[in-house]
């Protein structure tokens, strides 16, 4: 769920919520009120309304007064009649007033004790009915009947309502319901914001926590999203965040220890011809050579140590510009089968005179078209071509050189009968700089640059390397290129 939904829900919820709470405390707050005044009233509540039960109870007993007015009003004038009728508005809460002409005959007790007030005060006769008519203190008139005595002077029989109780009860019921719904209201907000802030500030924190080891630099931990919100989306990112800048960290490392390695590796082959250069040229002066033959050899040893070194360092200008992606490559479409050919035609001859028995095997009929740089390739084959031979046996070298279609993709394999790569050793070949051989022979070995090269190469064409060895039984390097998949011309 959403954060966005969360809090509309919660919103919702912070309305609705008080408000249901608050009818309900209302329902059992009437009722318990309800059940407190009740008390002032001898009425039976077991059946229907109690309010109508009042109510009709009040009507019946106007009604009854209404009656005797007709047939007799002077029994308005007995004691007797009066307590009677004065009893039946009792049970209801009410009391009677009877005024003859200006004098009051009769003022019901029960109002005496509420303290009537001024009986002055009381409505003149003829007023019109119908209204509530506040007396004083807390009584009000609910009913005023006018009528004739039987010597024709005038008579009221006023009802009057004890608001006491009720004043006392809704005092007591508006502050109780005031209260309730403040306490609802703070009860329901507080538990509410409380639940959903926790949702936010939790998963807050553990990024905070998580961006403070970052800051100190520690990246060894996991962030793991609890929730499918956008503080788990926030996590996810945060987390992928972290994965990178780790991994930034550990290339970096890697970066700089490459760097030392390569300072290393270049100080050492530039150092081997460099210390027999000059030990050579050491000779020649002091006199060493004193012989034009030694002096020939001297000579020539010290042009083929120059020309390893600028080899090296050839390979080493174009393996970094390989490395910083500065090498512009010329693409374009080639039928492989024809390129590998024309190539190998071209080494057949030096290979033939280094004792090689190189063997180009049947090629396919259909041609197998890739997208190439041809110089670059052609640089792939021969330093593949010729680290098989520094490590195969002069008097016996096989190479065989093959070219199939697998899948989506035009498969170079170059196969040797030499002494094989170590287990250990293989996964390592195409690393920049490694030999298999400790003692870095650059006689045989290399300037340890030849298979680097041909990665980079064939990682820009989009391909891959790969090579495969038994120990004492030769290897195989495989070049997987992908298939040309538009319409071009055929080279």
């Amino acid at each position: 769920m959403s954060i966005r939904v969360r809090l509309v829900l919660s919103y919702i919820a912070m309305l609705l919520v008080p408000l249901v709470l608050f009818g309900l405390a209302v329902i059992l707050i009437s009722i318990a009120t309800f059940g407190s005044l009740k008390s002032g009233f001898d009425v039976d509540f077991s059946h229907g309304n109690p309010i109508k039960r009042v109510v009709d109870q009040e009507a019946e007993n106007v009604a009854y007064i209404k009656a005797k007015i007709e047939t007799d009003p002077d029994a308005f004038l007995q004691e007797t009649f009066v307590k009677d009728l004065n009893e039946r508005f009792h049970k209801i809460n009410m009391g009677l007033i009877i005024r003859k002409d200006q004098s009051i005959t009769y003022l019901s007790s029960y109002l005496k004790d509420k303290e009537a007030g001024d009986t002055s005060l009381l409505p003149l006769y003829g007023t019109p009915p119908g209204k509530f008519q506040r007396n004083q203190g807390s009584l009000w008139i609910t009913r005023q009947q006018d009528f004739l005595f039987s010597d024709q002077s005038k008579g009221t029989v006023f009802v009057f309502l004890d608001g006491g109780p009720f004043q006392k009860y809704l005092h007591q019921f508006s502050k109780t319901v005031f209260l309730t719904f403040i306490f609802i209201l703070i009860a329901t907000n507080g538990v509410l914001t409380y639940f959903v802030s926790r949702s936010i500030i939790r998963p807050l924190r553990a990024l905070k926590r998580a961006a403070e080891d970052i800051k100190e630099g520690n990246l060894d931990f996991e962030i793991v999203p609890h929730r499918k919100d956008e503080l788990g989306e926030l996590s996810v990112a945060f987390e992928e965040m972290r994965r990178k800048l780790k991994k930034s960290v550990e290339l970096q490392l890697q970066y700089e220890e490459n760097r030392k390695e390569l300072i290393s590796n270049i100080s050492h082959d530039l150092k081997t011809p460099v210390t027999a250069i000059k030990g050579y040229v050491e000779g020649i002066m002091d006199g060493v050579s004193n012989s034009p033959d030694k002096l020939d050899k001297y000579i020539r040893t010290i042009y083929n140590k120059a020309a390893d070194m600028d080899r090296l360092i050839d390979e080493l200008f174009l393996f970094s510009k390989l490395d910083l992606g500065k090498v512009p490559f010329q693409f374009e479409t080639v039928d492989l089968g024809n390129y590998v050919q024309d190539c190998t035609q071209e080494l057949q001859f030096d290979m033939e005179k280094k004792g090689v028995q190189f063997t180009l095997a049947d090629l396919p009929q259909e041609p197998i078209l890739v997208t190439a740089d041809r110089d670059k390739l052609r640089r792939v084959l021969l330093n593949i071509i010729e680290n098989a031979i520094k490590y195969s046996d002069e008097s016996n070298c096989q190479i065989t050189l093959s070219v199939s279609r697998q899948d989506e993709f035009a498969v170079i394999q170059i196969k040797d009968n030499g002494q094989g790569i170590s287990e250990e050793a293989l996964p390592h070949i195409f690393d920049r700089f490694y030999r298999a051989d400790p003692s870095r022979n650059t006689a045989t070995g290399g300037s340890g640059l030849g298979l680097a090269i041909a990665k980079q190469i064939i990682e820009e064409h989009s391909g891959r390397i790969g090579a495969t060895s038994v120990l004492g039984l030769g290897t195989t390097v495989f070049m997987a290129l992908p298939l040309y998949q538009g319409k071009g011309s055929e080279t």
